[in-house]
């Protein structure tokens, strides 16, 4: 409570207010149009932060990524149209609440079901967090390479887009990371001669290219919608009823801490809990016909959840130092460049950071109720801008930013190369979330493995003889091999 009291005194600085207010206000804009997402947001935005004190440029990003959650969903009640894939289920129950006047209470069930969700969450990483990074202290080579591996072995597991394929995209992202300067021996890898790419492939031009080009390239194939049909709510409609309010308790809750277990695992986490939380109200609900129909309990679910899970992936991040889902890679991306090494030492070695981006999510948690709800009006008048006006611009932003970031053309033709590999990838349905996961954590990964082996002398039974490194690679394994044992069984079934 100590730290918690003091990372208050950090956040409620006029300027760390200023730019939790600023992170929140984009984060909700960049979640309303579909497009750019935080991902791009965030990875424009880095270069600018190179004058903010660390603690205040960690306070927007996390302002942005939290926000994002509260802004997809004024797309999918309004427009049916997903602002970001997390709220790709609050569009099949919100969207038809709306199109039967109810659109302001899907909101307001929205909001104050992710406020609720992301208070809870917070309370709960605020007291999980130190004990998580008490104990990974005593996390030392064999432990990191193990945990990196369980990341990776899930993330390939529940990224919905098949093990094999998932697997495919990992390995491509361990292999560009690679690229750069051995780490042990100082030697340069698979960089032609090129100075530039010594220091590695960049992380940000990459995430740019990956979420930011591609979505440009496909948003470009569709046809310019120059008139969306967006449901017009006004503030007097937005008080949902006593059932509505009612019925919408229960969810709530169970979507809030559910959605924040959830975003422990690696993966899309928002996307799985949303889905999970929907599937988990329509078997308990007294009224499961009512489901797809425009039932209350089908938005305060899910949304809950999505905003739970996001808080969620914080865990990992903070007390490991090790990302697990897409935003927060660019956060410890962020936070490597501000000179800040997330991890166990992250709470003893920068209270301010810890403890204030903790207290700032309170304090941004307030200010996106306050402005979701009252701008409502702003964000709809903002879904009608063409395609053909706002794509242009995400580029050029994009190209500005992947430059600023290194100074340097080579990224903007890494973040040009990927944005089409990107594109190609999502055309031929190959996921890019684990490919840009594996970037990030691949690095980490062989020097804790190369670390590993020296200090056992080449010898493999370092990872057998750690009882924490064992017990991780044996739940490494029961994951891979569990689903496919069910998989045959299942089969078996069905055919005797």
């Amino acid at each position: 409570m100590e730290g918690l009291l003091h990372g208050f005194v950090v956040a409620f600085t006029p300027t760390n207010l200023l730019f939790a207010l600023i992170g929140c206000f984009l984060g909700t804009l960049v979640g309303v149009l579909p497009g750019i997402g935080p991902i791009g947001s965030m990875a424009l935005l880095l270069g600018a932060t190179y004058g903010l004190p660390p603690v205040t440029a960690i306070i927007m990003f996390a302002g942005i990524y939290y926000g994002s959650m509260y802004g997809g969903s004024t797309t999918s009640i309004l427009v049916n149209i997903p602002g970001e894939s997390s709220s790709v289920v609050t569009a099949i129950d919100g969207n038809q609440m709306a199109r039967k006047g109810r659109g302001g209470a899907a909101l307001s069930l929205a909001a104050i079901g992710s406020f609720v969700a992301g208070t809870i969450g917070l309370i709960i990483l605020t007291m999980l967090a130190p004990a998580l990074a008490t104990l990974a202290v005593k996390f030392g080579p064999p432990e990191y390479f193990a945990i990196a591996l369980f990341g990776l072995m899930m993330l390939s597991q529940l990224s919905g887009e098949g093990f094999i394929k998932s697997l495919l995209m990992v390995t491509m992202g361990l292999a560009i990371g690679t690229v750069g300067l051995d780490m042990i021996t100082g030697l340069p890898r698979f960089t032609f001669g090129n100075l530039d790419l010594q220091t590695g492939i960049d992380f940000v031009p990459m995430a740019m290219g990956l979420f930011g080009i591609a979505e440009v390239l496909l948003i470009a194939e569709q046809k310019v919608q120059e008139n969306k049909e967006v449901i017009k709510v006004k503030l007097r409609d937005l008080l949902p009823n006593r059932d509505e309010a009612k019925r919408s308790v229960g969810p709530t809750l169970r979507g809030s801490i559910l959605g924040f277990f959830i975003g422990l695992i690696p993966g899309p986490s928002a996307v799985i809990g949303t889905f999970t939380s929907y599937i988990l109200e329509k078997k308990i609900s007294r009224h499961p016909e009512e489901f797809g129909k425009g039932a209350p309990e089908g938005v305060a679910g899910p949304e809950s959840a999505n905003n739970s899970a996001a808080t969620g992936a914080f865990v990992p991040l903070l007390s490991l130092g090790i990302p697990f889902a897409p935003p927060t890679a660019l956060l410890l991306s962020a936070m490597l460049i501000h000179g800040i090494t997330p991890g166990p030492l992250l709470m003893t070695d920068h209270p301010d950071i810890f403890w204030g981006v903790i207290a700032s999510m309170y304090i941004g948690n307030v200010m996106l109720l306050a402005l979701n709800l009252p701008l409502v009006g702003l964000f709809v008048r903002l879904l009608r801008t063409p395609s053909n006006l706002l794509m242009p611009i995400i580029v050029v932003l994009c190209i500005i930013g992947a430059f600023a970031v290194n100074s340097t053309v080579t990224d903007i033709m890494i973040m040009v190369i990927s944005g089409v590999a990107g594109y190609l990838f999502r055309k031929i349905g190959l996921p890019v979330a684990p490919l840009l996961l594996a970037l990030v954590i691949g690095p980490m990964m062989e020097e804790s493995l190369r670390q590993s082996l020296l200090l056992s002398q080449g010898s493999f039974s370092i990872f057998v003889t750690q009882p924490l490194a064992r017990t991780l690679l044996i739940i490494t394994a029961l994951v891979i091999i569990v689903p496919r044992f069910f998989k045959v069984f299942k089969k078996k079934a069905q055919t005797n």
